[in-house]
């Protein structure tokens, strides 16, 4: 670690083997683990909690204060799970007083240019193409793919195993493990190539597919749609996982696809 063109702070918990190359800039309250690397010209700002084995690419700012007009230099973080890439210019902003935390969970690859707000909850294995944006206070589950320039409102949900398609803009929650596109966008279909590379059997996809069927297809509104699936479907953790996001949204679930 010891490279004389970079400056760590001497409050900066680094773990040994952590490499950090000339032009980087790492503050006070910074704590890094075993086996990460972190390129020439990153800044690594207070409150930056990064794991294991992670990669930083050059250019990138994590744990800047928030671009928040509310934000009173609370003391708050940003968590990096392990064996999370941030490729160049990534820009991760701090917590507010909200949740006073920002966090990416493990295994994810967050590409160039990604900008990921205060308060917001990535969890783990996921990937954001380049050019991605979430607005505060986003939820994202596990296992979601952003396609590049997708920018997702404030305070919107994400389920897990969503794909969201390029140049899409996020105004509604996501339910889990559809497909988004179209403008406004709307469902097309549930993430059934996702679901297969993640070891999903046939029986389950078609399942999945069934409750969107009635929620999506059959012209019934929310409330009616949740009713009938509770009804008429068997209780599995899909199910009751579909049925739980439609119940806690709060900005309203995307609408359904019209041809016209």
């Amino acid at each position: 670690m010891n490279q004389p063109l970079a400056y760590v702070h001497p409050g900066a918990k680094i773990a040994k083997n952590v490499v950090i190359e000339p032009f980087t800039t790492i503050h006070n309250n910074v704590v890094i683990g075993e086996g990460t690397w972190i390129g020439s010209n990153v800044t690594i700002m207070e409150g930056a909690r990064i794991g294991k084995n992670c990669n930083i690419f050059p250019g990138s700012v994590i744990s800047a204060v928030p671009q928040d007009l509310k934000f009173q230099d609370e003391e708050t973080i940003v968590k990096i799970g392990d064996n999370t890439t941030l490729r160049e210019y990534v820009t991760i902003n701090r917590g507010t007083v909200d949740k006073g935390k920002t966090v990416v969970g493990e295994n994810c690859l967050i590409m160039a240019y990604c900008h990921i707000a205060h308060d917001c909850v990535v969890g783990d294995n996921c990937i954001f193409s380049n050019n991605s944006t979430l607005a505060g206070h986003v939820t994202v589950g596990n296992h979601v793919i952003l396609a590049g320039m997708t920018a997702v409102h404030q305070f919107c949900t994400i389920g897990q195993h969503a794909f969201i398609t390029g140049g899409s803009l996020v105004r509604k929650d996501v339910p889990p493990f559809v497909k988004g596109a179209r403008e406004p966008m709307s469902y097309v279909g549930i993430n059934s190539i996702g679901l297969r590379r993640r070891g999903f059997k046939s029986e389950k996809i078609r399942e999945i597919q069934n409750i969107y069927r009635i929620l999506y297809q059959k012209n019934f509104n929310n409330t009616q749609a949740a009713r009938l699936i509770e009804a008429e479907m068997e209780a599995t953790n899909e199910r009751d996982e579909i049925l739980q996001f439609i119940k806690n949204s709060k900005r309203g679930i995307m609408k359904g696809y019209f041809s016209n």
